[in-house]
């Protein structure tokens, strides 16, 4: 891979980033992006795209749905700037 490549966007990389940022007591994180070849931000491999997140963090507490979003964003922001089109959160 030459120095300018940028490495697949895999689910145990969100996984790992939302681990190290937010300490989740549980996460799931699911590539759906073979469901959505052909859609909007689809990529040409079927993968990297469309993840579902499913997460628990006492990071949540007390904070609003749309704080709770916030926090996963802008801990996947690399990720979302690099291709990820679409996270369906699931933030228990």
């Amino acid at each position: 891979m030459n120095a300018d490549a940028v490495a697949p966007i895999t689910a145990r990389l969100l996984e790992q980033r939302l681990r190290e940022r937010l300490q989740p007591s549980l996460v799931e994180v699911i590539d759906e992006s073979a469901a959505h070849a052909g859609h909007a931000g689809a990529s040409g491999t079927g993968a990297g795209t469309h993840f579902r997140v499913r997460i628990a963090s006492p990071m949540f507490a007390g904070l609003p749905r749309l704080a709770r979003h916030r926090l996963v964003y802008d801990a996947l922001r690399e990720y979302i700037d690099q291709g990820v089109h679409a996270l369906a959160l699931d933030l228990l």
